[in-house]
């Protein structure tokens, strides 16, 4: 149930006690490139380091401070891309009071938020489907794009594509690694691209690391893909990614 009271304390950063940065590491297309945007501490420690921190007391800070930190971050680096957020759907009250903070930070650091997408953890368990659906529903109804992360690892959220089908769906490293090599990951594979093809969703790649992998998915039609083979996360930074031949 909505509590106004929650989002007052998510605005103010109430229950967190703990700081925490940004790394950045390119989604890479055929003629441009997105923003993934990765939790770090803030000398660079892994992003368990900080996500082993949140709890149910102070999640709806971390959420909301998280948006705002790296909506500040790409602004100041002055990136024009796609800036790829997670979002906690469990720390989500209703969508248009909870954009709030999102959409302030947006204006006063002059970054566009035509050029935000919200990707759903897909390794996060939720209370409500409906609820959920509400989340996607609400942000593509405002202009948002959403995706899909991690999708073939933990919770293979199918029930929410058949409810609200988001505008890209990424393929979890589990199924992509050694995937030119082992033909059941190929069937599997080859059924998502064409279940998001009938959806009119993309697909997007992550955790590539070698060519063959690479050249694999692309013959089957992805053009968007990340991982180390194009770029490593960059702490504060985005680096310039590089394009296999």
């Amino acid at each position: 149930m909505f509590d106004e009271t929650h989002c007052e304390q998510c605005a103010c950063g109430e229950g967190l006690d703990f700081a925490f940065t940004f790394a950045f590491q390119p989604i890479v297309d055929v003629t441009n490139e997105s923003v993934y945007a990765l939790v770090r501490g803030p000398e660079g420690e892994g992003a368990y380091s900080v996500l082993s921190k949140v709890n149910e007391t102070n999640r709806y800070s971390f959420d909301q401070i998280c948006r705002v930190k790296a909506v500040k971050l790409a602004a100041r680096l002055g990136m024009e891309t796609r800036l790829s957020i997670n979002f906690m759907p469990n720390a989500v009250y209703n969508p248009e009071y909870c954009i709030r903070t999102t959409l302030a930070a947006a204006q006063n650091y002059k970054f566009d938020t035509r050029k935000i997408i919200f990707e759903l953890i897909e390794t996060e368990d939720f209370d409500s489907l409906d609820h959920l659906v509400n989340i996607i529903s609400s942000y593509q109804e405002m202009g948002f794009h959403t995706a899909l992360d991690d999708f073939g690892a933990g919770y293979s959220r199918y029930n929410i594509l058949i409810a609200s089908p988001p505008d890209l769906l990424k393929l979890d490293m589990a199924l992509v690694r050694d995937i030119h090599k082992e033909p059941n990951k190929q069937a599997v594979v080859a059924g998502i691209i064409a279940m998001m093809a009938q959806l009119g969703g993309k697909i997007v790649a992550e955790g590539v690391e070698v060519t063959e992998e690479y050249f694999w998915l692309r013959s089957q039609g992805i053009s968007l893909f990340q991982g180390y083979l194009f770029a490593r996360p960059g702490f504060e930074c985005l680096p310039e990614p590089y394009f296999p031949c």
